[in-house]
């Protein structure tokens, strides 16, 4: 086996983690003149989402979507309550469960983000179509990680 080939797992433009990694970074900075607007970062962002969907959840099923663990979502949440876009309490069966529910104007706020994903599709100069593709394969590749 010849010396370059030898190396080339190793080469940094082979690696498919970095790929990922880099555009992921990139992607996000993305969002950020967007989200700036609605005074969110990219992670209260999608922690958003997933209320947007369901109104109100736990905070351990808002981790598992998000795959983000106990100690990086609590003081997110606990900001975003600070920004008057959600409650948070006790389940009154089981104190030990963390409810976490849009409030007025986290329902509303829902409204006006909603040309969001359509601007960071035109700022990714892709096309719909390539967006959700790309996400379909994504998603397969997180789920077989799982």
């Amino acid at each position: 086996m010849n010396k370059s080939k030898k190396y080339e797992s190793i080469k940094l433009d082979n690696q498919v983690c970095f790929s990922l990694y880099a555009a992921s970074r990139e992607i996000i900075k993305l969002y950020k003149p967007i989200l700036d607007k609605f005074n969110l970062t990219y992670t209260q962002y999608i922690a958003m989402l997933v209320l947007w969907e369901d109104e109100k959840s736990t905070v351990k099923d808002i981790g598992r979507r998000l795959h983000l663990d106990s100690g990086t979502l609590t003081p997110l949440l606990k900001k975003i309550e600070g920004m008057g876009l959600i409650t948070r309490y006790r389940d009154t069966n089981d104190d030990r469960v963390v409810i976490i529910e849009l409030t007025e104007k986290g329902r509303l706020l829902k409204d006006d983000i909603l040309e969001v994903p359509r601007q960071i599709v035109c700022k990714a100069n892709i096309t719909t179509e390539s967006a959700i593709e790309l996400k379909r394969n994504l998603d397969e590749l997180l789920k077989s990680l799982e």
